[in-house]
């Protein structure tokens, strides 16, 4: 029999608030960073000299590669200057900017080629036909992507659990731990995610289909 109690539910509800604005937060300014820094990325390899490109797409796919833990703890580890919070947040952000600059990628080679010829033809510059022409439309292209990356971020932000970060998940752990029942802190922990998941997914969907018809 499930030993369920509504009071242990009730007191865990305040902790696990906490750890679900820290994992908000982590996610809110993650994914700000990611978008900024993918789309710098992307622009890079496509539109900048062979000695920028190159070592930004290696360095891209260096981090794209490797474990996102194994980075927390790098960071963690180099950086004792900085909060565990601050360092997770710059970590994601990173990690997930190169996952993006392939949405971009995608988005800018989208974009019809008329539009390029269209450019030249006009005679405009290289740094306006990418700002007026080309990144608006790639841009549009890629939100509903970006906007997966970003529910794929938020449901990673437990990993932060390595640099001491109390998030969400590691919130309901300790308040278990401390009462020694996990059932009511780890299920509405995954209640907390899916609350917040689902109607994101769901708007996702909705805006891609409006992009796209």
């Amino acid at each position: 029999m499930i030993d369920w109690s509504w009071k242990r539910a009730g007191e865990a509800l305040p902790v696990l608030w906490q750890g679900f604005q820290i994992t908000l937060l982590a996610t809110l300014l993650g994914f700000l960073l990611a978008a900024a820094l993918g789309l710098l990325i992307a622009v890079a390899r496509r539109a900048a000299p062979r000695w920028i490109s190159v070592p930004v797409h290696a360095v891209a796919e260096f981090v794209r590669l490797t474990p996102i833990v194994v980075q927390l703890l790098f960071a963690y580890a180099l950086l004792p200057q900085f909060t565990a919070l601050s360092i997770g947040i710059a970590v994601l952000g990173v990690h997930y900017s190169t996952y993006m600059a392939e949405v971009y990628r995608a988005g800018i080679d989208d974009v019809p080629k008329g539009q390029w010829e269209a450019a030249r033809a006009l005679s405009l510059s290289p740094a306006r036909t990418w700002r007026a022409v080309i990144l608006p439309q790639a841009i549009r292209r890629s939100i509903p992507a970006l906007g997966n990356n970003a529910v794929s971020m938020f449901k990673d932000t437990p990993y932060l659990f390595t640099i001491t970060v109390v998030e969400l998940v590691t919130a309901a752990q300790q308040y278990g731990a401390s009462k020694f029942a996990y059932l009511e802190a780890i299920t509405m922990a995954g209640a907390f995610f899916l609350a917040a998941s689902y109607p994101t997914s769901v708007l996702i969907r909705r805006l891609e289909k409006r992009l796209v018809y």
